[in-house]
């Protein structure tokens, strides 16, 4: 098998602990940036994505251990804010990639903050998408390992008829 829980589990813990981070500090630095200046509409839009993604990325730090029963939601988290981070991230890339960053707003204020903000804008966008990829293939792992092992009694072992059953007469030597 190509694609397992067991190197499923681990890659989606770690993806989904960078996407929570990176969307902590995408927060805080917007947050800050709000602080200090006025209040455009990119800086407001950045924030709200970045405090509902603090809240909702939450579930997705037990996706890994929760397949069946997180997965789907997860995911449908995943895709919807997979595309508010790109739209964050154009925000802040039109706001501060051009020449006239220190006018841009919080005007008066370097750009080094206003680049860090948007740098981690896309490494929030970017492990959105990478986690909702992870988990598509960490749900197909799962159905796929599941559905291919044999019936199990209670005890662990595999089904088989009761030791008191009755054995059937095998055929005479010569018939088919």
């Amino acid at each position: 098998m190509l694609f397992s829980t067991a190197i499923a589990r681990p890659l989606q813990l770690l993806t989904r602990m960078m996407q929570w981070t990176s969307s902590v500090i995408a927060m805080s630095l917007t947050a800050f940036l709000l602080h200090r200046g006025p209040k455009g509409q990119h800086l407001i839009y950045q924030v709200v994505i970045a405090v509902l993604s603090v809240v909702f990325f939450l579930p997705a730090l037990v996706s890994p251990f929760l397949p069946t029963t997180l997965g789907m939601f997860v995911l449908a988290i995943d895709i919807i804010f997979s595309y508010l981070w790109l739209t964050a991230f154009i925000f802040a890339a039109q706001d501060y990639s051009t020449q006239a960053c220190y006018f841009r707003a919080p005007p008066g204020l370097g750009c080094s903050r206003k680049k860090a903000n948007e740098a981690f804008i896309f490494l929030a966008f970017i492990f959105t998408f990478i986690g909702a990829i992870l988990e598509v293939a960490a749900l197909w792992a799962y159905k796929k390992e599941n559905l291919q092992q044999p019936p199990h009694e209670k005890n662990g072992g595999p089904a088989r008829p009761p030791m008191d059953a009755r054995v059937s007469n095998p055929a005479p030597a010569g018939t088919v």
